[in-house]
């Protein structure tokens, strides 16, 4: 090829180029301009100081994280909850006595009309139960959800089976109880809020196990929400250069959670107008306790929640108070209660002044639920917990967001608070073995120990080869829900200590 037509083949090659850089539009930087400016506007552009260094996987995944977060959302919740810290808060005073119902206070007449109220409520399909079940097991040595754990019963039942069998005794109680016209099968619909790190375990454990005798179509699972963690001048922590540091939003996020996922529409559509709330580490916990619902449906309250005494001044507990003189009721962590207030006497009834623990057993009119869904949304204030966050540099300390089931109580018109006693409803799974308190083999001899009460107190004897504070049995949750209809099972009957009693 000779020279001349070298130069006009590559004259030719230059015009071209040259024409398609004026017809084609201006190339935006990767990932995407329009991302880096706009998190520029909420001071976060850091997220991508070491954008020219990552493969282009790792640009893909973070600009996707980024996209997936409501930006705006969550500036939000950072400035208001930021600023909530610096604001006075009111003084605190105990919980008016009559706003308590408690055990020593309530008459036979009392507690069977409530039991009844409630079975046949439940018998009608105006109750929900909703699970709090986010958390892994990290401090009980499993990497499973919570609810997957064996305490070491008899059985071998998790708890997630105990308190399915639960349900399926109050339904057959409700469908007993109502005598008018013929029986129908009774269904409560339980809602299991599971969290990104348990949902899809959660899901396989049920379906594994057959859904422990539900139905399936009675279930239904949904996610709470993350949160970026953040620094205390309220910048997103990296925790690799390619992905930001997150965590769950708190027990609190059943609320929005219930509500973005339309649950709330579902319960509407369903009949629901009750929905009882608790947590899934409680081994003791009467899930959808007709008593407790009967006693909120006969307060007309908008919220309640079951109530243990102190054990003692300084138990770590958070506790109900009324924020402000004339108040509404809210609950204060035990680190908010100096000395004095912690041990102050009430020297008319002998207890503490701020002896009502919270122990996260909740009723709420549907009502109301959509009330808080909203009202906590709109007023975005988190609380700030300061934790060691993983960041690309290694742990830093840094600040959680995080919402408590105990944030809707402001809200609530009315709450009621209904005293139950520790022994019978409180024993939870917090701790591994070998700590101080709320392990498996605590909670483990408070269910011996109770049913052992009921299997005597049916007329039934027990044997045992090791000290009986140290053993005991255990009563199938399908036999009895709280200690009912067991004379029939143990009258005149000898059981062997460990062991459990079942149909």
């Amino acid at each position: 090829m000779g020279e001349a037509s070298m130069e006009r083949e590559n004259g030719a090659v230059a015009a071209a180029a040259t024409m398609t850089e004026m017809i084609s539009p201006p190339r935006v930087n990767s990932p995407r301009q329009a991302l880096v400016e706009r998190l520029k506007d909420y001071g976060q552009e850091d997220v991508f100081a070491l954008l020219d260094e990552l493969s282009p996987d790792e640009r893909d995944f973070l600009v996707r994280d980024i996209e997936n977060l409501d930006i705006p959302r969550i500036d939000r919740i950072i400035r208001c909850s930021l600023h909530s810290q610096g604001l006075p808060v009111a003084a605190i005073e105990p919980v008016p006595e009559n706003w308590v119902s408690t055990v020593d206070g309530r008459t036979m007449e009392d507690r069977e009309k409530w039991w009844k109220m409630g079975l046949k409520t439940i018998y009608e399909g105006k109750l929900g139960v909703v699970l709090l079940s986010g958390g892994q097991g990290t401090r009980l040595g499993i990497s499973d959800p919570k609810g997957c754990f064996n305490i070491g019963l008899p059985s071998g039942k998790s708890l997630f089976q105990i308190q399915a069998e639960r349900i399926l005794c109050v339904q057959r109680l409700a469908a007993q109880v109502v005598s008018e016209g013929p029986t129908r099968p009774v269904t409560i619909h339980w809602y299991i809020m599971t969290s990104p790190f348990t949902d899809e375990a959660t899901r396989k454990y049920f379906s594994s196990h057959k859904y422990f005798g539900l139905e399936p179509d009675q279930i239904s699972f949904f996610q709470q929400g993350t949160l970026p963690c953040i620094s205390k001048d309220g910048k997103f922590i990296m925790e690799t250069p390619f992905s930001l540091a997150k965590a769950p939003d708190g027990n609190g996020g059943v609320y929005g959670a219930l509500k973005s996922s339309k649950l709330l529409e579902d319960m509407a559509s369903r009949g629901i107008k009750y929905v009882d709330c608790y947590g899934v580490d409680n081994v003791l916990v009467r899930v959808a306790d007709p008593t407790f619902l009967g006693y909120f449906i006969d307060k007309g309250a908008a919220s309640a929640a079951k109530v243990v005494r102190k054990a003692y001044p300084q138990e770590q507990v958070g506790v109900f108070v009324r924020r402000g003189k004339g108040g509404p009721l809210t609950v204060v962590e035990y680190s908010e209660l100096d000395q004095s207030m912690a041990s102050a006497i009430n020297q008319r009834t002998g207890r503490l002044q701020y002896c009502w623990s919270n122990v996260c057993l909740h009723m709420f009119t549907l009502d109301f639920l959509n009330q808080v869904a909203t009202g906590l949304e709109k007023d975005s204030v988190y609380h700030l917990a300061e934790k060691k966050i993983p960041s690309m540099n290694g742990y830093t300390m840094g600040l959680k967001l995080e919402q408590f089931i105990f944030d809707s109580f402001p809200y609530a018109p009315s709450t009621a608070l209904f005293e139950v006693l520790r022994e019978e409803e409180f024993a939870p799974v917090k701790n591994a073995n070998g700590s101080n308190f709320d392990t498996p083999e605590s909670a483990r001899l408070s269910v011996l120990r109770l049913h052992t009460r009921w299997v005597i107190a049916a007329g039934g004897f027990l044997t045992h080869s090791v000290p009986l504070y140290a053993t005991g049995v255990e009563v199938s949750p399908l036999c009895s829900y709280a200690g009912e209809n067991l004379e029939a099972i143990c009258r005149g009957r000898t059981f062997h200590a460990p062991c459990e009693i079942s149909f």
